[in-house]
């Protein structure tokens, strides 16, 4: 992992131990914490569609705790988040190749 996002999870794993929460950091809860938090980031766009602009504080925030939500899983689940995306990223060029995902009538995918 990059050093910055390494140093955030390890600093992450330090705050959760100071405060005794590593007994609830199982994947389950981390996941349904990542999916939350997933849905206050959206719920920001829910009826303002300029959320970005006219709220960037708030979306900040609920970005942020939807990363630190999947580095915290990533620590407990010890996996690789880099070597995950690009694994996931290889997947989706053979799934989605540019040929036949490309013009006005094509879904945006990631």
């Amino acid at each position: 992992m990059s050093e910055e996002l390494d140093q955030l999870q390890h600093r992450l794993a330090a705050f959760a131990h100071e405060r005794d929460w590593e007994r609830f950091h199982t994947p389950r809860n981390l996941a349904a914490l990542i999916s939350t938090e997933a849905g206050e980031l959206l719920a920001l766009f829910r009826w303002d569609q300029d959320a970005l602009n006219e709220q960037r504080d708030r979306v900040e925030e609920e970005l942020a705790d939807v990363l630190l939500g999947v580095l915290r899983f990533a620590d407990v689940a010890d996996i690789d988040l880099i070597s995950a995306a690009q694994r996931k990223l290889r997947r989706n060029a053979a799934t989605y190749p540019v040929e036949s995902t490309t013009g006005p009538d094509r879904p945006s995918r990631l």
